[in-house]
Order: structure tokens, then sequence, then C-alpha cells
């Protein structure tokens, strides 16, 4: 797995400009890894809660939450914050999730073994 985060400062908006600081994410996994993913049903996984500083009031949750399918495929994904300091927190929170989700698929690479334990 290989992961390359940026950061980027972005302006939206037509009549009233607003600054929000972008965070890039890209993963690359390995052909093992997609084969996991796949054989073990795990695309619609979630791995992170998060919300975009441009959602708005209105919008469900659900929409905003990034899955391992988001992450199969390569694409970049790209998350809006309000502040650097978010950014950077955010930033944080990818980089642990990754770590787990790395450990997560090595535990459902193969099946459990037998094991006997005398009490």
């Amino acid at each position: 797995m290989r992961i390359s985060i940026s950061h980027d400062t972005v302006q939206r908006g037509w009549l009233f400009k607003t600054t929000y600081y972008e965070v890039s994410l890209s993963v690359a996994l390995t052909h093992e890894e997609k084969q996991i993913i796949r054989q073990r049903n795990l695309q619609k996984t979630k791995l992170l809660d998060r919300r975009p500083a441009d959602a708005k009031n209105d919008a469900r949750d659900e929409k905003f939450e990034l899955r391992v399918e988001h992450v199969l495929t390569g694409r970049t994904d790209r998350f809006l914050c309000a502040t650097p300091s978010r950014a950077k927190i955010y930033e944080d929170n990818l980089l642990a999730m990754l770590g787990q989700m790395k450990l997560w698929l090595d535990d459902n690479a193969e099946t459990g073994a037998r094991t006997v334990v005398e009490l």
C-alpha cells in the first residue's frame, strides 16, 4: 500500500469567494490487497466518518463517508477543510485509519488456524 497526501488552498464561490484547505489522498493498493478486498467483499466497509467544510446543513452524513471502494479505484480523493489546522488533523486521522486498514487487510488474508488451550 502506497499513500500520497497533499495539501492545497482552494477558493470556491462565484461572487463571495471562500478559502478552503484541500487535502488530497491517493492510495495505491497492491494486487494482493485488491484481491483480498474483492474476495472477502469488503468494498462497502466504512473507513472514516467525515463532513467537508462546504457541506450543506441538511446533507446526509452517509454521502461523505470514506469507504474501501473509494480507495480501491486508485483515484484521488479530495476533502475540504475550513482551516489549515483541521486539514492537518484530518491528515493525521487518515494516516491512522490507513495503518489500521493495512493490519485489517493482513488479518483478512487467511482464515484462522485451529487453537487448543488448556486451562
